[in-house]
């Protein structure tokens, strides 16, 4: 059953040395500030958890995994400084999960938009249906996927998030971003993701945990100077959002729903 608070939902189920952490919000499973920062502070926390091998990410539903951040608290910014620290919830949940010492397996059951694309991108390993498309909607509202690109481009190179963020207004496929590298599979059905999401999750879970600390450094290596870009970024954003067209392109995307 799906959450209906406002502020969303995060539950860590740990077992067999496996962490599940699963986030909903009823509006698609976007992200407010709060659930952001909720989801930041468990990574850490995890991180430092001896009982935990690997770390499962997933969103409630069988729709959409995550439409990114929440619009009505996109509106709701005042001034630069707000946005700036929204926009950090979303640098800094792409820095726990860079600097987590725990592999990170992403389970993607359906669409995605905008800062889930990020999230995904900052997974060490992602499975997905065929349902999971994705978009880079941001320019549509505004402003631009800057918090999240260097994740983006880490995954599926510059011409992928080129081709992402300038066609803003369509549909990527779940086949696409394999292609791509963002997806390491895709399955017909969710039962079908899940039983390999299980299976890859134990079978990474019985190797040697130092070991698998050690290749997770590996695989990020030459990113330590993103707590410092991914601010940076989150100040541009910050100040985008806070513009005139933003806030009229906000206004009509209301209107329109």
């Amino acid at each position: 059953m799906c959450t209906t608070r406002e502020q969303g939902s995060l539950y860590t189920k740990i077992e067999n040395s496996i962490a599940t952490i699963e986030f909903g919000h009823p509006a698609s499973n976007s992200f407010p500030k709060e659930l952001l920062e909720r989801l930041a502070k468990e990574l850490d926390i995890l991180s430092e958890n001896e009982e935990v091998s690997v770390i499962v990410l997933k969103s409630e539903g069988e729709k959409a995994f995550c439409a990114g951040a929440s619009l009505k608290e996109l509106s709701s910014i005042k001034n630069e400084q707000q946005g700036k620290l929204f926009f950090s919830g979303f640098a800094n949940v792409i820095n726990a999960m860079r600097r987590c010492s725990k592999l990170i397996i992403g389970r993607v059951q359906g669409k995605t938009v905008g800062g889930g694309v990020g999230l995904i991108s900052a997974c060490d390993y992602v499975l997905a249906t065929d349902k999971a498309s994705i978009k880079l909607s941001e320019f549509t509202i505004g402003i631009g996927p800057f918090v999240i690109s260097p994740a983006v481009k880490r995954k599926i190179g510059v011409s992928g998030l080129s081709e992402l963020t300038l066609d803003a207004t369509n549909w990527k496929t779940a086949y696409w971003a394999k292609e791509k590298g963002l997806y390491a599979r895709v399955f017909s059905s969710i039962s079908e993701l899940d039983v390999y999401v299980t299976a890859l999750a134990e079978k990474l879970a019985s190797y040697n945990p130092e070991a698998l600390t050690e290749m997770k450094k590996v695989l990020w290596e030459g990113t330590e100077h993103w707590e410092e870009l991914l601010t940076e970024y989150a100040e541009i954003s910050g100040r985008l959002v806070t513009s005139d067209d933003t806030k009229k392109a906000l206004e009509k995307f209301e209107n329109k729903n």
